[in-house]
Order: C-alpha cells, then structure tokens, then sequence
C-alpha cells in the first residue's frame, strides 16, 4: 500500500506534518478528513513531486487574470442560489458543472468538482483556480467553511463584487458618449483636411488674389497633415509604445502612478476610487473572521495604484506595530480629516468593519457623482471644440470667397 506524506491544518489551526498508508491520494484525503484535518499539501512517498493540489486536465480554466475574473461572479451567484436551497457546497459544483451551458463557467465548475472529489475542501478547490478567485476570496471561503457560515459569505462576497461591477460599467458607460462625440468630431475635421480644403484650395488658386489669414491658416494645417501626417502618426505610436514599456517596469509604473495622482481630476478620482475599493474590501474580511493584520495586508495587495500602495503598506506597518488604524491612515494623506474621524470613532466603538463599510458606500455616491460631473465635463468640451473648429472652418471658407470676389472688377 502506497505511503503518502502531508502537512494539514489541524482544527485549532495547528500544522501537522506525518505520513500514512491509503491506497490512493482520494483516500489518504478521505482519510484526514475523517480525522478532521485539513490539507495543506499530499504526496507520495518517494515521488519526485506530486502537491496536492495536482493540475488535473480542467485545472486551468482561463490564463490570465483579467479574463478569470469575469467567470468569480457568476459562479458565486450560482453557488449561493443552491446553497440556499439547502444543498451541500460540494454537491452545488458538482451539479453545476453539469448543468451549466456557458462553456467557460461549466469547465470552471468541472475543475472545481475534480478537486472536491479527492476530497479538498472548497477554498482549496478555488485556491488551484488562481486566474479566477484572488486570496482574499479564498480565504474567506475558507473561514466561511470553518466557521459553518458559507452562505453568509458567499453573500457578503457577492454585494462586494457587484459593487465594485456596477462601479465599471458606470465608468464605461460614462465614457461611451464622449468617445463617441470625439470620433464624429474626429471624422468630420478628417473629411474637411483630406477633402474639400484641397478642392478649395485649388479654386482659389485659379482665381487668384490674396487670402484672409483665416484661409492661410487652415491651408498651412492641411498642407501638414497632407505632407507630415503620417510621419507624425508614425513617431506619435513609437513614443506611446515607449511609454507603455516604460510603465511596465517597477520603476516607471511606480513613477507613472505618482504622476497621476498628481494630476487634477484624475488624482482626486484614483485616490476616491483606491479608497472606496480598500474599505470595503477590508471590511468584508473583517466581517468575516480575518485578523486585522491578515485583512490589511490581503487589502492593500487590492490597490492597483503602486504609489498609493506602498503608502497603505506604510500604513499596515505601523498598524502592526501597535498604531490604530486611524492614525495610520492619516499620515498617507490620503484620507479626509472627516473620514478619519469616522474611523477613529469606530474603533474606539469596536464597529470598525460597519464604519469601513459606511465609509465605502458614502465614496461609492461620491465617486458617481465625479463619474457624471466628468462625462457631462468632457462631452461638453469635445462639443465646444467641433463646433468652433467647423465655425472656424466655415469663416475661412466664406471669407476667401468673399474676398476673391471683391478683388474681381465689373
């Protein structure tokens, strides 16, 4: 009979590490679980590599992160409708991944139920889906399977990532209009270079006479993008390129993301958007048993911007060596003295986790309202700027004619 040895968390939350005698790695998982271990890592003795949790043929359901993210939603709200009706987690996957039809969201399932038939409990099922679910989303789970509370998780995490969901497509729909105005002003003032300047240019050529400085001018810029607008286009997308690889690299993302908090509205809106992400998703761990110091250090990995990063890694190391969390916030000058006060008083209540909470949701209404003040902003300046850009169009175009016409003599 195969030997098998593993390390597995104990139900005091203490690691053990020994071997035993299984016939097979689903029944040494069996085997802990009936002894109420839970595994860390399994493996054969002898074997060159063999990690519990073993790649299986559905076990990459997606490679990239930004894709993966897409299916954690959906699975969530699958697995909390049938958990509510009373079925166990296991059985939930196990009859999602055959009744699902969305191809992805049935493989997601269908590597999932694998895992959980050796016998993983469900967080390490995800936990082999790194593409999908991040750690925090793990780790809850996993408190929520300890602490017999997965359907209260499970909806906790779902009003989280719906939140930050409806956050998006606010954005993206804000943008929709604006870049639509942009393409059409766009378009119209291609079709006034490429087009009808040059026709226009011809006649006034023929009929000779000197034209208004209004004519010259937008003569001069079609001339230029006629003859240079391609070399232009050409070293503007070399530079972008340059650019894009620049902040790809620690430096320059950390320098790039500086930059742009100091810039006017983009600034204010990142550092709202940083803060609204930080304090809910902080207080969905602490609701759900994660230690204050684990939930900091899981929250602040959340944070895309790098500058804004490392100032709440500053700040959980001082929360770690002993400072409240108020007063840690506060020197990353990043938080309003009233939102400081806020927490202040919540952890002096002991309701840190609802005060985070109260906090994310008055930035949710804060950062709608700088959403909508942005796009009506930028779609009346893009108007602005068609509009006076035809006009100008127009006065140079009637006061040719009209100037060529008076230099005739009847």
């Amino acid at each position: 009979m195969p030997l098998f040895t593993y390390s597995a968390r104990s139900a005091d939350g203490q690691t053990v590490t020994a071997s035993l005698d299984a016939p097979s790695r689903r029944d040494a998982a069996r085997l802990l679980a009936a002894r109420g271990l839970q595994p860390i890592t399994l493996q054969e003795a002898y074997a060159t590599t063999a990690p519990f949790a073993q790649a299986s043929p559905r076990a990459s359901v997606v490679g990239h992160r930004a894709l993966g993210a897409d299916l954690q939603l959906p699975f969530l709200q699958s697995l909390y409708d049938l958990a509510g009706s009373g079925l166990p987690a296991g059985e939930a996957v196990r009859l999602l991944s055959r009744r699902l039809q969305e191809p992805r969201q049935r493989a997601l399932c269908g590597a999932l139920w694998d895992k959980l038939s050796e016998g993983l409990p469900l967080s390490l099922a995800m936990q082999s889906q790194t593409a999908v679910f991040p750690a925090h989303t793990v780790n809850l789970i996993a408190a929520g399977e300890a602490t017999g509370n997965l359907r209260e998780v499970l909806d906790r995490l779902i009003q989280h990532y719906t939140t930050q969901l409806e956050m998006r497509r606010l954005l993206t729909a804000a943008l929709a209009y604006p870049i639509f105005i942009c393409t059409v002003a766009l378009g119209v003032i291609l079709f006034f270079i490429f087009f009808l300047l040059p026709r226009l240019q011809t006649l006034l050529n023929s009929l000779g006479g000197k034209l208004p400085w209004a004519t010259r001018l937008l003569v001069n810029l079609s001339d230029f993008v006629l003859h240079y607008g391609i070399l232009t286009l050409i070293t503007a997308v070399l530079v972008a390129v340059v650019v894009w690889r620049w902040r790809h690299t620690p430096a320059g993302r950390l320098r790039s993301d500086a930059l742009l908090l100091r810039l006017p509205f983009a600034g204010r809106f990142v550092t709202g958007a940083a803060i609204h992400n930080f304090s809910q998703t902080l207080a969905v761990l602490l609701e759900n048993g994660i230690t204050t110091a684990e939930a900091l250090r899981m929250t602040e990995r959340t944070i895309t911007n790098r500058a804004l990063r490392n100032a709440f890694r500053e700040a959980t190391g001082r929360v770690l060596e002993g400072e409240s969390l108020s007063q840690s916030l506060a020197r990353t000058g990043c938080f309003p003295p009233l939102v400081i006060d806020r927490l202040a008083v919540s952890e002096s209540t002991g309701q840190l986790a609802p005060g985070l909470r109260g906090i994310a949701q008055s930035y949710q209404g804060e950062l709608t309202r700088q959403i909508r003040v942005f796009t009506q902003v930028m779609s009346s300046g893009v108007l602005l700027f068609a509009f006076a850009f035809v006009a100008f169009i127009a006065y140079a175009i009637v006061s040719a004619v009209f100037q060529v016409s008076a230099s005739f003599k009847f």
